[in-house]
């Protein structure tokens, strides 16, 4: 005990050393104190001076991140990163702790990484963050001088490097997992393809592709190492252990003597292998002591889609008919992007012919999902797969078994000629393309000898020609509009026509074809998925050069349709401001409805305040500033843009965030256009989310720009309160409209305002907002400010606000409508945040 309370004491003298002094004196240490941030081009380094942290640039890289490295190795040497998602494009940021939180702030103060650990508003002057010898980073809360709090330390969050005294392992009472995941490559600490884990049901540790395809097993731990790794028995420097017991399963491992000079550690590298690796005084680089797997073409997908393996000479191949996707990787022995076709296969090929595939022999089959059925002969299996749009490839085994493969192909190996393989037929570009390019050739250079007369005929021919083509184009697009879903085409200027609302419309959005969307998405991956909406699914992707996108992808369970997605389309591509999201692409084709974004880091407003954690990383600037976007972007669609919008659906969900935390307004799959000098327009269609929706549009149908004010109204009242209108339990009101009246009948308003806010918040501000939010929603639409109005109420200094009326308190119900409805069909979009 008397331990313990030194310990204290000399934290709480280092904690007030720190606050007392005006300088980087602290950064010195091994400590992050209180009111002291760790700036660009500061560091702390552990007490014996074994790791350091700061700011770094991998490789050739120009992002910043922050990461913990060995001190004195002298080549640098990451074995952590806190925003390996995020980096920082300038180095000017801090690391500061906020509310019990170690916060990464970029140069705006917007938060960059978080530890979220503080489970209450902690006090600031109670938390340090110390970097310790074994390289672990701890924070800790020592408001109980007897007992030290740990809310959160970095070896419960590894990224590629397990350290000695670290675990690799699962809780069962959480189910929480340490996993180590690669490097995306050398100058890029951005999650890889590859992950390692603890597989407790076997006792084991597991190498993963994708994070979802286990292709390497270390084998039983049998006592002293795991059965498939015998060279651990051969280090006398590190002692390893397995423990398995009711609460947790872990392997870990500790230095047999203190005082070696070597340095050991366990990293899953950018190759896909997890490797063991030693350095000593006067080594220049890591020496591997062993790797697993230990064959080149063990790793899943080693060489990428449609890449061969070839153990013999340690290197990747393409098929026939295929090229590296990039040139610059392969050059570099980095081949999990794989190879590309070097043309497209086409689906509208009428005929086959010899030439319609590429033959590989000697081949391990592609670990991909097949299918397969049973045919009678070899041809037969070939016109399958060459009539399926779908199909890649076919085998046949000559016993009326004929083996389909779809999408990509992964995992393909190369056999010694005395091994026993299988011949793969992969589908060619589309003969009857090949013909028309090589009679255009031939038509080019019959064209080249003619007279200058002849030019002239054939000129007016063409113009002729192309004259007419039109005009049936033009008729065909009038067709089109009333097709049905199953007759969509994938071409990019049918699919035009598709959105169009007008003949002569011409949309400014570009067209993506699903191939780019697949390979941006990695065939949208459950790794790469952000959310869940009313719409559907929404990933992640990346295209060719890093830009980031978000793709919002038509569920077949979504009671949006054609008509929603062509309204987004033709609708969002009208409007610029920077409170709306950007839509950057569109693609259809006869199964996919899709929507390309800019891509939104810090996902949507719900997600944060409506989080016990993450809420407190939004202070009342963060919300006034957020509040006061929302509004100006509502005010551009009513009043504004060149068009008169109503948005329709207006929620918390549907409000993204982008990496500074400036709002922008998503989701116009349900806005309308107003004509002219309409205010307000029915609908025999009820759609949006309970708990937003105006009383007259849920009962009548009605909906006006007045509709998005009380929407509006909501959602000012759930930021400032951090909870849901129709998640509100109060056994006196109905809903969250209620108790805010109720409080500012009681002239009590200000206790509507989230506890974590009441002591820094502007209160002054505060009670305008909610002055304002309940101006928003009051029953009668006629007594509802417009947006521009509200705007203006918003940023005046000394403006006098009229008083509100009763709001109106609509019945909060899933599965029932509103007491007062009409016959109107009522449609409820999903809550989820998008």
């Amino acid at each position: 005990m008397e331990m313990k309370n030194n310990l204290s004491f000399l934290v709480f003298f280092v904690l007030f050393l720190c606050s007392s002094l005006n300088s980087n004196l602290c950064f010195g240490g091994d400590t992050i104190s209180a009111n002291k941030s760790l700036s660009f081009g500061q560091t702390i380094v552990s007490s014996g001076g074994f790791f350091e942290l700061g700011f770094f640039r991998p490789g050739n890289s120009s992002k910043y991140y922050i990461g913990i490295w060995y001190k004195n190795i002298a080549l640098q040497t990451v074995v952590w990163v806190a925003n390996r998602e995020k980096p920082l494009d300038y180095g000017a940021a801090n690391l500061t702790i906020i509310q019990g939180n170690l916060v990464l702030l970029d140069r705006f103060q917007g938060v960059v990484w978080s530890t979220h650990s503080a489970k209450s508003v902690t006090p600031n002057n109670s938390v340090i963050a110390v970097l310790h010898d074994d390289g672990n980073l701890i924070l800790s809360d020592f408001s109980d001088s007897s007992t030290p709090l740990i809310l959160w330390q970095s070896f419960d969050y590894p990224t590629d490097t397990f350290l000695p005294g670290a675990k690799l392992g699962y809780d069962k009472r959480t189910q929480k997992k340490q996993v180590l995941v690669s490097w995306k490559n050398l100058n890029d600490p951005t999650p890889g393809l590859f992950s390692l884990e603890l597989d407790p049901k076997h006792n084991q540790i597991v190498i993963k592709w994708n994070r979802t395809k286990p292709y390497w097993a270390s084998g039983s731990w049998n006592g002293q190492t795991f059965s498939s790794i015998p060279e651990m028995k051969l280090n006398n420097i590190y002692n390893y252990s397995y423990t398995d017991n009711e609460n947790e399963s872990y392997f870990t491992y500790s230095r047999y003597n203190t005082n070696s000079t070597i340095t050991i550690r366990l990293t899953m590298n950018v190759l896909g292998q997890i490797m063991q690796l030693a350095w000593s005084n006067g080594y220049i680089d890591w020496n591997q002591f062993w790797a697993q797997p230990s064959e080149h073409c063990e790793v899943y997908a080693k060489c990428g889609a449609f890449g061969v393996c070839d153990n013999a000479n340690a290197s990747c191949n393409c098929l026939s008919g295929f090229k590296p996707r990039s040139d610059r990787e392969w050059n570099s022995n980095e081949y999990s992007g794989g190879c590309v076709r070097d043309q497209k296969v086409q689906c509208n090929a009428t005929s086959e012919d010899k030439d319609s595939f590429w033959m590989n022999s000697i081949m391990r089959l592609p670990a991909s999902q097949e299918t397969n059925i049973t045919l009678g002969e070899a041809s037969q299996c070939r016109s399958t797969c060459f009539t399926d749009c779908s199909c890649t490839a076919y085998t046949y085994d000559g016993s009326a078994t004929c083996s389909i493969w779809t999408g990509n192909l992964f995992n393909l190996l190369q056999l010694n000629k005395n091994e026993t393989g299988k011949t793969i037929f992969i589908k060619r570009g589309s003969p009857e393309a090949q013909t028309k390019a090589k009679k255009s050739m031939k038509l080019k250079a019959i064209l080249s000898s003619i007279t200058a007369l002849m030019f002239l005929l054939i000129g007016s021919f063409s113009y002729i020609y192309c004259r007419r083509r039109m005009e049936k184009r033009a008729d065909r697009r009038k067709g089109i509009q009333g097709e049905q879903i199953s007759h969509w085409h994938k071409i990019e200027g049918e699919a035009k026509v598709l959105v169009n609302n007008k003949n002569d419309e011409v949309i400014d959005v570009p067209y993506f074809h699903l191939e780019t969307i697949l390979e941006a998405t990695d065939n949208f991956s459950n790794a790469n998925k952000l959310g869940q909406g009313g719409f559907g699914p929404v990933y992640k992707g990346i295209f060719p050069g890093g830009k980031e996108i978000a793709v919002k992808r038509l569920s077949s369970h979504s009671r949006q349709g054609i008509d929603e997605f062509k309204n987004e389309v033709t609708l969002i591509a009208k409007l610029q401001h920077r409170n709306l999201v950007r839509l950057l692409g569109y693609c259809i084709n006869a199964k996919e409805q899709i929507l390309l974004y800019e891509y939104m880091p810090n996902k949507s407003l719900d997600a944060f305040i409506f989080d016990g954690k993450l809420c407190k990383l939004l202070d009342w600037k963060n919300r006034y500033d957020i509040i006061l976007g929302i509004a100006r972007g509502l005010a551009y669609l009513h009043h504004d843009s060149r068009l008169r919008i109503i948005h329709r659906d207006l929620k918390t969900s549907n409000i993204l965030l982008d990496e500074e935390m400036n709002p922008k307004i998503s989701d116009f799959g349900l806005a309308r256009i107003v004509e002219g000098k309409r205010t307000e327009a029915t609908t025999n269609k009820v759609v949006g989310t309970y708990g937003y929706m105006s009383p007259e549009y849920a009962s009548d149908g009605l909906f006006s720009s007045k509709s998005d004010v009380f929407s509006f109204g909501v959602v000012v009242l759930e930021i400032i309160s951090g909870r849901k209108n129709t998640g509100f339990y109060q056994s006196e009101v109905l809903n969250l409209l209620g108790y805010a009246w109720r409080l500012w009948m009681e002239e009590m308003a200000i206790q509507l305002t989230e506890k974590s806010l009441l002591e820094s918040c502007d209160r002054s501000e505060v009670i305008k907002c909610i002055n304002v939010a309940l101006l928003c929603v009051q029953e009668d639409s006629n007594d509802r400010p417009n947006m521009s109005d509200v705007t203006v109420m918003l940023v005046g200094e000394s403006m006098s606000l009229p008083g509100p009326n009763r709001p109106a308190f609509l019945i909060r119900t899933h599965t029932s409508a509103p007491s007062k409805i009409s016959n109107n069909q009522l449609t409820i979009t999903a809550e989820g945040g998008r």
